[in-house]
Order: C-alpha cells, then structure tokens, then sequence
C-alpha cells in the first residue's frame, strides 16, 4: 500500500497541472467513488479548474475551482499517474481526468480497494485522522503524551491512522529498527531517551523516503505521477531483509507477524 513517501511524492508530481481545466471525466469502475453517485461526481468535476494538490496521511487532496475538493486513497495497489496525450488504454483504469492541455489523470487500481470522494468539506473524510508525522505540532512531548495514554503494542498502533496519519507497514518498521524499539514493546513501557530516538527516526525516515521518491518494490506496484520508481528501497535496512545481515550489527534480519502484518526487525539492536 502507497503509504505518507509515496502519497507525498504523487501529490508533488500532480501539482504540475495546477491551473489546468477538467474538460471530460470517465468512471470505469462505479465502486471507486464512495461519493458522490458516479454520474454527478463527472457532472460536478468537468469545467474545473485544478487549484491546488495536497496530502493529508494517506490521502491525496485536489483542490477544485468552486469549492469542491476531490480527495483520493490508493488503498493497497492504486496508481496516479499524470500522463501525455496519445497514451494507450491501461487494463485497470478505474477513473480518468481529461485536461485541457491534452493530457489526463488516471486512476488504476488493480484490486479495486482505493476510493476517490468529492466533497465541498474534505474534514468529513479526515476528521478522524491522527496528527501529522513530519508536521510542526508532533514533537516529542506530544508523541510523549500519545503513547503513554495507550497500552498497545507499537507495530499495531504506529499503523492506526487515527493515532498517527501516514506510517504503513514499510516505515514502521523502518522506524522502529532506527530507533531500536521492538514491534511488540508496549507503548506505556518506552522511556524518554526511547521516546525521542522513535520521534527522531519516524520523521527521518519519512523525510528521506520523500528525497528519493518513496520505495518502489520488486512487483513496482507504485510509481510517482510522473510514471518514475522510487528509490527508497534502495535505503531500507529491514524491511523485505529476511536472513540478510542488519547493517547496523550484523545479526540476520527476522520477520515475525503482528496483528496480522508481516513486521521486520533485527532481534539483537531490537530485543523484545
């Protein structure tokens, strides 16, 4: 699944066309739009100006002369690519943009989980969403307060949007290897030192995962905007490692499963 990196990076690419116009829309797959009804999602978007894109957690969020706002979930295999014209049809196309420059914005969502909305309110879908990770209100003492009010496993709860807007499978474990915090240590057992280190690697990773344009796996599932791979995966030190040395220590690269997940770690820089 497209997680914060990846989002951020399509959003990025995606704020080329700011400025161009909707001329045409096609929904090839009714179920993609949560709302609202198909037919007057088209009606409501064609002759709209792009005004702005942004990203709230795993959310793209696109800005629409009028006051509609046109938010957008990869869910787990969803594509956003902003392609040139003359382009050939993609077999898992769900939605389709025409600009009026010639290009357009598809939408390909092989399995069929992500979901776009049209909304005048874009808080009637995020309201519920925790804070930002790389946002200037989650420091420390906040992150601080946030765990100790919980007594969850950390792999589970790093991944609960509405504890924290952005981390997926990938980061989290990334994060939690940086910060040399075991996936299953309870949240109101971490001390301060531990509490800073996890604050620390969860905004560096993040950030470093932008600069090189999100992680692109072996299945290239995801591409930015712009149809290029990212690089992250070049970086990662866990994650998809298994039985490969921890470049930190050396020790082989476990996988275990929490809540249902496949979680990655080191079990010497990581002892539960």
């Amino acid at each position: 699944m497209p997680e914060l990196p990846e989002v951020e990076t399509i959003a990025q690419g995606l704020r080329e066309a700011v400025g161009r116009r909707i001329v045409g829309a096609e929904v090839r797959w009714a179920r993609t739009i949560a709302a609202p009804d198909p037919t007057v999602f088209v009606q409501r978007l064609v002759g709209r100006r792009l005004l702005g894109v942004g990203r709230r957690g795993k959310w793209l969020v696109i800005r629409l002369e009028g006051g509609d706002h046109l938010l957008i979930h990869l869910g787990m295999s969803g594509r956003l690519v902003l392609e040139p014209e003359g382009v050939g049809e993609e077999r898992y196309a769900r939605v389709l943009l025409m600009l009026d420059d010639g290009r357009r914005v598809r939408f390909s969502d092989p399995r069929k989980f992500g979901r776009a909305v049209l909304t005048v309110d874009p808080e009637e879908v995020l309201e519920g969403l925790g804070p930002e990770p790389l946002g200037e209100a989650f420091t420390p003492e906040r992150l601080r307060e946030m765990l100790a009010g919980r007594r969850a496993r950390l792999k589970p709860l790093l991944l609960n949007q509405r504890f924290l807007a952005g981390l997926g499978n990938i980061y989290t474990d990334e994060a939690l290897w940086r910060a040399r915090v075991h996936p299953l240590r309870r949240s109101d057992t971490l001390s301060g030192e531990e509490v800073l280190r996890l604050h620390r690697a969860i905004r560096e990773v993040l950030a470093e995962a932008i600069d090189r344009r999100g992680t692109t796996l072996e299945d290239r599932g995801y591409v930015g905007a712009d149809g290029r791979p990212g690089t992250f995966n070049r970086e990662l030190a866990v994650y998809g490692r298994v039985g490969r040395p921890c470049p930190r220590c050396g020790t082989p690269i476990e996988r275990i499963v929490v809540g249902g997940r496949g979680t990655h770690l080191c079990p010497r820089c990581q002892q539960a």
